[in-house]
Formats: C-alpha cells, sequence, structure tokens
C-alpha cells in the first residue's frame, strides 16, 4: 500500500524514484557487463545533476524541521556522508558502483518509510508551514548520452 505523502514532500518522493532507477541502470550495467567507466560517466552525471541538489535541499531545508540533533535526521546525514564518498571516490569503481546501487537504494528506503513519516507527524502536530522551495519539483532531466542499461 503506498504511503500518504505531504504535498510538499511529494516532489522530493519523485526524486526518490528517480533515483531508484539509477539503482536499477547500475544493475542492468553489471548484468549486461558494460564497460565500468560507461557506468561510472553517468553515475558521476547523475550525482552532480541530481544527487547532490536533492541531498542539499533536504539538509538545508526539511532535516531542520526535526532539528540536528534528532537521531533519524543524524542517520540521514550520515548516510548522505557515506554516498557522496563513494560517489565521488575515483578508485575502485566496481565497488563503490556494487555500494552506490545497494546504499542508495537502502538509504531512499529509510527516508521515504521512516524518516518522511516523522517529519510529517510533526507538520502536522505543530502545524509547521514548510519552506516554499519544497514544494517545488526539482527538475528532472535524464542523460541519454549513453544509454548503458537498454
Amino acid at each position: 500500500m503506498p504511503l500518504k505523502r505531504h504535498k510538499a514532500l511529494q516532489p522530493l518522493s519523485h526524486n526518490h524514484h528517480h533515483s531508484l532507477l539509477l539503482c536499477w541502470k547500475i544493475r542492468m550495467g553489471f548484468r549486461k557487463q558494460i564497460d565500468l567507466n560507461r557506468i561510472k560517466r553517468y553515475t558521476d552525471w547523475y550525482f552532480h545533476h541530481h544527487i547532490q541538489p536533492h541531498f542539499s535541499l533536504e539538509e538545508q531545508h526539511l532535516f531542520p524541521i526535526l532539528g540536528e540533533d534528532h537521531p533519524l535526521v543524524k542517520r540521514a546525514m550520515a548516510q548522505h556522508r557515506r554516498l557522496k564518498r563513494l560517489f565521488t571516490d575515483e578508485y575502485e569503481f566496481k565497488r563503490n558502483l556494487s555500494r552506490i546501487e545497494d546504499e542508495l537504494e537502502s538509504h531512499i528506503r529509510f527516508e521515504e518509510r521512516v524518516l518522511f513519516q516523522e517529519i510529517q507527524a510533526q507538520i502536522s502536530k505543530s502545524q509547521t508551514e514548510l519552506p516554499e522551495i519544497l514544494h517545488r519539483e526539482l527538475p528532472y532531466e535524464e542523460n541519454m548520452s549513453d544509454p548503458f542499461w537498454e
């Protein structure tokens, strides 16, 4: 059963869907034995165009609703740092790509099923108005210059 999502969180959930597709694309690349450099080029592009802006939006405008000392926020921030390191490490491509695929999916499931639920409860309880920026969809652009997953 799909989770009911606060209107202001829906754009972030849409971004999560696109990032789950990234995980699927990495899996397809491995399954098809695609050259790791091709997969890495795509994940680098995706990180700069989608992951970094998404993390920044969450960290600056969403997480403060619960506060930086909240255990769920601390967990999400630790996951963000870990994922940033995996995306930006220029060595051990195969290991890092495999970890990105696994850890990004796990991180998204945590945010959707646990963290966002807690934030929604806080919003309802305190009648907090969310920053306007959270109500806007982050632009999604696909890079089809090398669709290795097809």
